[in-house]
């Protein structure tokens, strides 16, 4: 006769799941509030749903209990808490970009909020859990509803960018399962430490095995990453979503998929296996470059930060390539200051997007439309030359501290030939940033009209660009004590 199961409550953790349960009650809430109340106002369901991220972020900053949890799949650690610090920021500094002056049809569905949150719980589970099958769990609940929040902007191009994400997503699926499928057979395991330890035990073999596992995974955290030659959806994608949600897209999937790199591609890299390391140090480099040397040809500036995000993902694997802690601070630091800036000139494309393309037949922001903004609209010119000069990194901005400490990593390890090219990427990378600047700033103004420029300007979104033009410039500020912050949580995970 079979014995009876007896679970002891306690060890399974459950207040480890609470900052995900926050959510999904709130999406739950929001749901049920539609189909009590019918036509609920956007900027209460804007409102009702910040306010949740923010019992999140309470309860992701209060936790103190144990590191694992739920019958040992999560693991609450301090890479984890800092990434979901980031995520939970960064979706409550894109929710009121909803409240533009023009009204948008996916702003006044209560679903679009509901799903919002739904993504949110699917990024919290990569990064709080080392277990394969959980964080595959949360990777495809995260991006089926991405999938569908693209599509709800209701255009032709959103459901053609919603159809190539999802199709090039269903293969990034495929190439997760066989990857996972590959190291359970090597090691009879789905949790990373215990995959590493049983690697280690056995000498990283079969070699062809360990090998054929990281291929796959690379492809599959390649495409939530955008990394070369995973890329090709991006720029694609980015056009043809709202520009909100592509500065979105640019930031939140990617920390996430990131702390998934770092917990199993580090384990790698240190393995003393040369063709691991040399099989991630040919994405970086491949990364970086063809992604700047691509958006030095763009005529469109949407799909030029597209590429320009791309290049940014290569400098954080190279951080992950890298693997020490200062390189594993400076991926944190990094993407702090990169999260603030990047929404932030995303939100610009927002203000003074327009209903029809008046410059060119096929794209919202080509470069002409910004011909000579300084005299049209200064301010608005000058906050984006600002974002352009934090992006190139140019001292002394926000995303020069993160590059400037990702140099320094890179250079105490050794890394000569390494910190050369991230070098070498961001000089190239100043010359399609400023020709957006030559643009606004020495060319003839194409119009005078400056109302064309401010047709979904409002008061939410000139405060949120307010809040990241300030954050942006006076990043000397924040950096020595985000250092000390980060820094204690990445070596208290033992990265």
């Amino acid at each position: 006769m079979l014995e009876p199961i007896s679970i002891d409550v306690l060890s399974l953790n459950l207040p480890a799941l609470l900052p995900m349960a926050i959510l999904t009650v709130g999406a739950l809430a929001v749901i049920c509030a539609d189909l009590a109340v019918k036509g609920l106002n956007r900027s209460f369901l804007t409102m009702i749903t910040v306010l949740f991220i923010i019992l999140d972020f309470g309860a992701v900053l209060g936790y103190n209990g144990p590191t694992r949890g739920f019958f040992d799949v999560l693991l609450v650690d301090g890479i984890s808490i800092i990434a979901q610090v980031i995520i939970l920021v960064a979706s409550a500094f894109f929710l009121p970009l909803s409240l533009s002056h023009r009204h948008f049809r996916e702003f006044r569905m209560a679903e679009f909020y509901a799903l919002f949150m739904f993504m949110i719980v699917g990024f919290q589970f990569m990064v709080v859990s080392d277990n394969l099958i959980l964080i595959f769990i949360g990777l495809e609940t995260s991006s089926l509803a991405l999938y569908t929040l693209i599509a709800m902007h209701n255009r032709a191009k959103a459901f053609e960018a919603a159809i190539k994400y999802f199709t090039m997503g269903a293969l990034a699926a495929g190439f997760y399962g066989m990857s996972a499928l590959i190291f359970y057979a090597l090691t009879g395991s789905v949790e990373i430490h215990q995959i590493e330890k049983v690697l280690m035990q056995n000498h990283f073999e079969p070699l062809i095995g360990v090998l054929s596992a990281t291929v796959f995974m690379l492809g599959a955290l390649g495409f939530k990453l955008s990394l070369v030659p995973s890329h090709t959806w991006t720029p694609d994608v980015y056009e043809g979503s709202s520009a909100p949600l592509a500065g979105y897209m640019s930031v939140v999937p990617k920390i996430a998929g990131f702390v998934v790199a770092m917990r199993l591609f580090e384990m790698l890299v240190f393995s003393g296996v040369v063709w691991l390391e040399h099989i991630l140090y040919i994405a970086v480099v491949l990364t970086m470059t063809l992604a700047n040397l691509t958006a030095l040809v763009q005529e469109d500036v949407k799909r030029m930060l597209a590429f320009s995000s791309i290049s940014h993902a290569g400098f954080m694997m190279a951080a992950i390539l890298i693997g020490s802690t200062q390189a594993n601070t400076a991926l944190f630091l990094y993407w702090t200051l990169f999260m603030f800036t990047n929404l932030g000139a995303f939100t610009m494309l927002w203000i003074v997007r327009h209903r029809e393309n008046l410059w060119d037949e096929r794209y919202q922001h080509p470069y002409t439309k910004f011909s000579g903004l300084v005299k049209i609209m200064p301010t608005t010119a000058t906050i984006m030359g600002i974002f352009m000069f934090a992006l190139a990194g140019m001292p002394p901005f926000s995303v020069f501290w993160g590059k400037l400490y990702l140099i320094s990593a890179a250079i105490n390890s050794e890394f000569i030939f390494l910190a050369v090219i991230i070098a070498l990427n961001s000089a190239i990378a100043v010359y399609y940033y400023m020709k957006l600047v030559i643009y606004m700033f020495l060319k003839e103004p194409v119009t005078a009209d400056a109302r064309l420029y401010a047709t979904n300007a409002s008061t939410p979104l000139k405060v949120i660009v307010g809040v990241a033009a300030i954050i942006t410039m006076f990043a000397i500020v924040f950096v020595e004590p985000l250092l000390t912050i980060i820094t204690k949580y990445v070596t208290a995970s033992g990265f």
